[in-house]
């Protein structure tokens, strides 16, 4: 949880898609947002409702997609729906999809709206993802563009005659050149040259407006922005149905940052991101990078690759034997402008989770160095001890190198000298064990010892580690208050309170050491108890020794598991049937 915080903190306030993925890696809901930073965030704030509530419980990690606009945002999260079927998304699973304007193949072509492009000589506009601007701009082009109407060729004229929006090809004859004509002013139209026909519409509203019709020009405004809504440019989709991959890039203080755009069928379904240091120029890195990408069996060569302009492009086709391009305009040359925006804000992304870690570590292991007036503490060592009422007493050390865990050195100890619910006697042993064991081996002492508990197990550590041993490595103790929570850092003779606000890095370090020597101890004293009950029972069993104990021990695991079990389960890990029978009459009595 502590990464997504982190995530979290610098998401950018950008539209885009947001990929959740539960603990195995599986996307198991795709979003999408006007602001990522806004939307992404709201899933770990507030209350939320029981749907919402079982995702955001699944939830171990994210990532997102940036894009120019929402209505991108909205045509990649269908894409990427269809792409992975996401456990917890409902719409957009079906075959539905945006619709598309179509003009079709035809001796007297026709507009039409579909939801499915097919190579049929038809041309295609779109995806639009407001379906009905996209009926409403049809109509427009309807009345603007008199191509035939009918799916079949009725014996007379219809309606769409008489009202002026056909040519009737099914009673008059209509010239091939007229038909050209009108597609060829229809394709304009769609191809961002709807401005003419805006400006006309803005026209006729003024003065219907002063008129006093206002409803003829309420009429021509809502036009208007129907046009705006299904001409909104986006990238998402590209109508030639192409599969390929965009390539783009970006560098800073030593990292490169290569974003990969899958595009299949024309539509951008995924993505791949790779962070790491380069050494060289960054062209020469990257043709290296890309040389190596298509080696891995799980990246497929598409028909075609999009590179950045800097690219040596000859170079790159002899290394991937893949046609590519370098667009200067148009819609693929906004795609990898995309891709190139992408990388940028994935490699500041990664500046600023090295720094808001640093903060924690480095800086918080330096201020806490001040504040207790000692040489920073890059190696901290913490003890806590754990036992019920004297049983099975154990005690466990943690290890934290520049604020960070460093579980190579962690340590369990069983208490062996201490009988009964003796707190400072198991503390005093512990320590005792563990240093006289490192100046034996001349090994590298802490640079702080940190004590779990108040002034009571404080002095005890420090009486072994003075005035036994000698040592003047400073110690300190972690109190706690009532609802079990780090609540104050104690040092000195007498212990006094070392100030640290609540907020600060260093406080928030002495909390997860705290939490974490803590479980550390409670999972090892569970794991000693559950072992001792097991093997308590075997005792005094005839013809069960500690060899058999640990048979026993592996094989079944649990108490609960060993009385369930049969002979001919016992006969499995080679127990004579004699000392089965006496076992499973032991393990009955105990019941």
């Amino acid at each position: 949880m502590s990464a997504i915080k982190e995530k979290l903190a610098v998401l950018p306030a950008k539209p885009g898609c947001y990929l959740m993925k539960n603990k195995h890696g599986t996307i198991i809901y795709v979003g999408k947002a006007k602001v990522l930073k806004n939307r992404v965030r709201s899933y770990f704030t507030g209350s939320h409702d029981g749907k919402t509530q079982q995702l955001v419980a699944n939830i171990h990690d994210f990532e997102y997609i940036i894009t120019s606009s929402n209505i991108e945002a909205l045509i990649l999260e269908m894409n990427l729906i269809k792409k992975h079927e996401p456990k917890f998304n409902v719409l957009l699973k079906d075959d539905k999809s945006y619709p598309y304007l179509k003009i079709t193949n035809e001796e007297h072509p026709r507009l039409i709206t579909t939801r499915k492009v097919k190579k049929d000589g038809g041309r295609y506009f779109g995806p639009y993802p407001n379906a009905i601007a996209a009926n409403e701009t049809k109509k427009l082009l309807d009345r603007l563009y008199p191509l035939r109407k009918c799916r079949t060729m009725p014996d007379r004229v219809c309606l769409y005659y008489h009202i002026g929006q056909c040519l009737a090809p099914c009673e008059f004859h209509v010239p091939q050149e007229r038909n050209k004509q009108l597609v060829q002013d229809m394709v304009r139209f769609l191809n961002n040259g709807h401005q003419e026909v805006k400006k006309d519409l803005q026209e006729k509203m003024h003065e219907a407006s002063e008129a006093l019709n206002f409803e003829r020009a309420k009429e021509l405004r809502d036009q208007m922005q129907h046009i705006d809504a299904v001409m909104e440019k986006q990238k998402m989709t590209i109508n030639d149905g192409q599969s390929r991959d965009v390539f783009a890039y970006a560098y800073d203080k030593g990292w490169m940052c290569v974003q990969v755009f899958f595009v299949r069928q024309g539509k951008l379904i995924e993505r791949d991101v790779s962070t790491f240091p380069f050494y060289q120029d960054p062209e020469e890195d990257f043709l290296t990078f890309l040389g190596q990408f298509y080696l891995n069996e799980d990246h497929i060569k598409p028909r075609e690759i999009l590179l950045p302009q800097e690219v040596d492009k000859d170079m790159a086709e002899q290394l991937v034997d893949v046609k590519t391009q370098q667009p200067k305009r148009g819609q693929k040359r906004e795609l990898l402008r995309l891709a190139s925006q992408n990388a940028e804000q994935a490699l500041s992304e990664k500046f600023q989770l090295i720094e808001r870690d640093e903060e924690r570590t480095i800086r918080a292991v330096e201020d806490l160095g001040e504040k207790m007036n000692i040489d920073t503490p890059f190696r901290i060592e913490a003890f806590d001890n754990s036992n019920i009422q004297g049983a099975d007493p154990v005690s466990a050390m943690v290890t934290f190198l520049d604020g960070r865990p460093h579980k190579k050195d962690y340590r369990k100890y069983k208490v062996k000298q201490v009988e009964g619910p003796d707190d400072y006697a198991s503390m005093k042993e512990v320590i005792r064990r563990r240093y006289v064991r490192l100046l034996k081996e001349k090994a590298e002492l802490p640079d702080l010892i940190l004590i779990d508990g108040g002034k009571g197990q404080l002095s005890a550590a420090k009486s072994v580690l003075e005035d036994e041993l000698g040592l003047l490595v400073p110690v300190a103790g972690l109190s706690k208050d009532e609802k079990h929570k780090t609540s104050e850092l104690l040092t000195g003779d007498p212990a006094e309170v070392v100030p640290l606000q609540r907020n600060s890095h260093a406080f928030h370090l002495l909390q997860r050491i705290q939490d974490e020597v803590h479980r550390f101890a409670i999972t090892f004293h569970r794991q000693t108890r559950k072992k001792n009950m097991f093997t308590s029972i075997l005792d005094d069993v005839p013809g069960v020794g500690e060899k058999r104990k640990r048979q026993l021990l592996r094989h079944f695991g649990s108490v609960k598991k060993m009385k369930e079990a049969t002979i001919e389960d016992f006969r499995g890990i080679s127990i004579p049937d004699n000392v089965s029978r006496e076992l499973m009459k032991r393990l009955e009595d105990k019941e």
